[in-house]
């Protein structure tokens, strides 16, 4: 229920429900010596740790080990939030450092199951300087091409959600999970408590998902087996989809063919247009055995309604995907698929976009959200991609806000597109010609999927299946 405190589970408990029955292997754990009260001589710490030992029987915040999630193999962190509120120090530190060097050691990705109040005040600089551990450990990761995936428990804040939350490629969330930087006693007064939960993170795009927790282990493994799956050939473009067989959408029939390529310039429009033509989830319904959604730009947007972005599964191997709704992309919408364009690269993954949009959102809050920044960056993004990336235009190719998405050299057309440098009727409005000529400013502008294909600008028009 909404604004309900969710269950705080132990470290072993989370891990139980997450593992494979009889696969967890705890890491043991590397030796430190400290002196009495821990490196700053706080008075009781000793007795703080002896009394966090009994109550939960760990010795230290976090229990790390391998594991096998869904069949598949990964290093897990497990916080224990009984023990001084999850908090990291030295020795905490010293067992997540010694798990991401055992996961780039066995190829594993990481999964941090977070549930912490921060770094811990007893080591004061010391405790917080273990970020910086955490955050190169990360780093070094990243860079050997290996996933790293966090689940936010109840609560995830501080450091702990800025470094391995965060942080992390792919983040789930448990319902109702407090998380934020700020934790409830250092927040204003006056804050709102709902901005600092799971569902509140998701909205505003710094969440993937939140999953119930008896989904968990499902779901999760289901990440893992597509981002450990790295392949090398393109995608293959899909099949064009046509109206028959697609779900009624009470939508009206415009008379337009629905087979066949346009005549003109204004025909390819109008099919593009129309409103029972299918849409980017029919063909990624149609394209993927399975797919997970990756939401959210990690700037504190998100655009479902414009972008959809994630990992699918198709004849048994991984591709990535970035498709447009038809909607106007919001600027959140390119830096999402950016992201995805750029964790793809990394994991050795191919991608597939699917381009249908008027346009780019050019309302006055898209220009404070920084759209045009936002268009360069993913031109920029799939311009450097090392991973090949596969195009097909499905519909309205409008402008720069679709050609953003498109690969050079590799973008197809259904029968039912087009791809101009603008809209015709604002070309007809930029060239001061009356309504009446809409329809000629869109035969000069060559817009037919066959005059893409005569330009050199697509390879070619893929046909319905048989």
């Amino acid at each position: 229920m909404p604004g309900q405190t969710p269950e705080r589970l132990s470290a072993r408990r989370i891990l139980a429900l997450v593992a494979d029955p009889d696969t967890f292997a705890e890491l043991p754990p590397p030796a430190r010596q400290s002196g009495p009260d821990g490196p700053l001589g706080w008075q009781g710490y000793d007795a703080s740790r002896a009394r966090a030992t009994e109550r939960t029987g760990e010795e230290e915040s976090v229990v790390v080990g391998t594991a096998h999630v869904e069949g598949a193999a990964a290093v897990l962190i497990a916080f224990e939030f009984g023990f001084l509120g999850g908090s990291l120090g030295e020795r905490t530190g010293d067992r997540l450092e010694a798990a991401y060097v055992h996961a780039r050691a066995h190829r594993l990705p990481v999964v941090p199951l977070v549930a912490t109040g921060g770094s811990r005040m007893q080591e004061g600089m010391l405790a917080l300087s273990q970020l910086q551990r955490v955050a190169r450990q990360s780093a070094l990761t990243r860079e050997a091409g290996l996933p790293q995936i966090a689940v936010l428990r109840d609560p995830t804040t501080g450091g702990g959600w800025a470094t391995l939350g965060a942080g992390a490629d792919v983040i789930l969330a448990l319902p109702g999970a407090q998380v934020g930087f700020a934790g409830s006693r250092v927040r204003p007064p006056d804050a709102d408590p709902a901005a600092y939960r799971a569902e509140a993170q998701l909205a505003a795009g710094a969440v993937d998902a939140v999953v119930p927790l008896a989904e968990l282990r499902t779901v999760l493994g289901r990440w893992l087996r597509l981002l450990t799956a790295p392949a090398t050939d393109p995608a293959d473009p899909p099949a064009a989809l046509g109206a028959t067989g697609l779900p009624d959408t009470g939508l009206p029939d415009t008379g337009l063919p629905t087979t066949g390529l346009p005549a003109t310039g204004w025909e390819a429009v109008r099919r593009a247009r129309a409103p029972r033509r299918p849409r980017a989830q029919a063909y990624l319904d149609a394209y993927f055995t399975r797919r997970v959604a990756l939401v959210g730009d990690r700037c504190g947007g998100a655009d479902p309604d414009g972008m959809l972005c994630g990992f699918g599964e198709r004849n048994g191997r991984t591709i990535a995907f970035a498709a447009q709704t038809g909607a106007a992309t919001r600027p959140a919408g390119y830096r999402t698929a950016a992201r995805l364009i750029r964790l793809a690269d990394r994991l050795g993954i191919p991608v597939l976009t699917l381009v249908d949009t008027p346009g780019a959102a050019n309302d006055a809050d898209a220009e404070r959200q920084g759209a045009g920044a936002a268009i360069a960056e993913l031109f920029g993004e799939v311009a450097a991609a090392r991973m090949p990336i596969t195009t097909l235009v499905i519909g309205e190719g409008g402008s720069g806000g679709a050609l953003a998405l498109a690969a050079p050299g590799n973008t197809w057309a259904t029968p039912d597109s087009y791809f101009s440098v603008i809209a015709p009727e604002l070309a007809a409005a930029i060239l001061k010609r009356p309504p009446e000529e809409v329809e000629a400013t869109a035969d000069q502008l060559r817009i037919r999927p066959q005059d893409l294909v005569e330009l050199g600008v697509v390879r070619g028009i893929v046909t319905p299946l048989p």
